[in-house]
């Protein structure tokens, strides 16, 4: 038998931890009733970007990008507001509105 040490112990201990919740997040992940009732509403965007995803394998780039960037833009059409509403909460950021005013300020041409 091997010999750990301690620190080897919990190195084990935690690797084991990740990979259980990986397989089981993977697992509830590819659950196919949790799959078709996440995913009922959004069969538009979806359809159209794997089909998109087809058509540049099918060597028609331009045409089959442009259909994923729409299947894209159906998918997450109601996360924009949510990403351009957090940006916009960035500049209150007390560190990081300076830093923002600093880096504005600096890159002016006049």
């Amino acid at each position: 038998m091997v010999s750990l040490t301690d620190f080897q112990r919990i190195g084990v201990g935690l690797v084991g931890f990740g990979l259980f919740f990986l397989l089981f997040g993977m697992l509830l992940y590819f659950d196919s009733v949790l799959l078709a009732f996440g995913n009922r509403p959004k069969l538009k965007g979806t359809s159209f970007f794997f089909g998109g995803l087809i058509v540049v394998l099918m060597r028609w780039p331009i045409l089959g990008m442009l259909l994923e960037a729409y299947g894209f833009i159906t998918l997450f059409r109601s996360f924009f507001p949510v990403a351009f509403g957090f940006l916009g909460s960035l500049a209150n950021i007390p560190l990081l509105s300076q830093l923002l005013q600093k880096v504005g300020d600096s890159g002016s041409m006049v």
